[in-house]
């Protein structure tokens, strides 16, 4: 029985409900996990801009982006980063894409990257109840403990194809087939690193989204969100791992 000698900050620490999604480029993976984090009222993280940011930092300043001499002074960005910061559509060109490609690969800023995951999922924005972190070793390394994980895939022509309407009207010298040539080139550099390589959790939900559109996807994944956490009530609130809003 509580007594008033109970005090509130005797009370176990909330349970932050993680959910991890991962899946290789084009996948669908980032427009699922938004989708996700909306619907359901937490704070999402795309952990791929984390280091297109230091890359992009690290190329403003003239910097080799494989250099950890270079990268070092732009790690510093992650220490009073803002979710604005991240939509910046300057993250999405080719040159940092590539650059991020290099920084990624380094230990030291992997560590630095690691730290700011951890305290986003400790302490998410605006207390929300719950995280969504989307990327490529979320459910295998980041958040191995994750209470669902997502692991997004389709075929490597479906995500050239998206990606190709994606990035034609920048580059009209585009095709789809160079496109699929980089896709299949950086599943296989993502799956054959030595750190943190991608692949799907044991545990993963596998979720193909080939035929599948954004809004089915959501949906399928919703389903298994509420297998796990049913909705309490008829209330339509998110207070917590048992409570969230359904979707339509």
């Amino acid at each position: 029985m509580l007594t008033d000698a109970f005090k509130k900050s005797d009370m176990p620490p909330k349970h932050i409900v993680v959910i991890a999604v991962d899946g290789p480029a084009a996948s669908g993976k980032g427009t699922l996990a938004k989708a996700l984090a909306a619907q359901l009222g937490y704070a999402y993280l795309d952990t791929g801009a984390l280091y297109r940011i230091v890359a992009l930092d690290t190329l403003k300043a003239g910097g080799d982006p494989a250099k950890l001499e270079d990268i070092a002074p732009a790690l510093e960005i992650l220490k009073h980063l803002t979710p604005a910061a991240l939509t910046d559509a300057a993250l999405r060109s080719p040159a940092v894409a590539e650059a991020a490609a290099k920084v990624s690969v380094i230990p030291e800023v992997r560590a630095a990257v690691r730290r700011y995951q951890d305290g986003f999922t400790k302490n998410p924005p605006g207390n929300a109840a719950g995280v969504v972190l989307d990327g490529r070793d979320i459910g295998t390394v980041v958040c191995p403990a994750a209470d669902i994980k997502f692991f997004v895939t389709a075929t490597p022509e479906e995500r050239a194809r998206r990606r190709f309407e994606e990035l034609k009207k920048r580059d009209p010298n585009l095709t789809q087939e160079t496109v699929l040539k980089d896709i299949n080139g950086r599943d296989h550099r993502d799956s054959s690193r030595k750190i943190s390589p991608l692949r799907a959790a044991a545990d993963a939900h596998i979720l193909d989204t080939t035929g599948l559109n954004p809004a089915e996807a959501l949906d399928k994944a919703l389903g298994i969100v509420r297998a796990k956490f049913p909705p309490a009530g008829n209330d339509n609130t998110a207070s917590g791992p048992r409570k969230f809003k359904p979707g339509a």
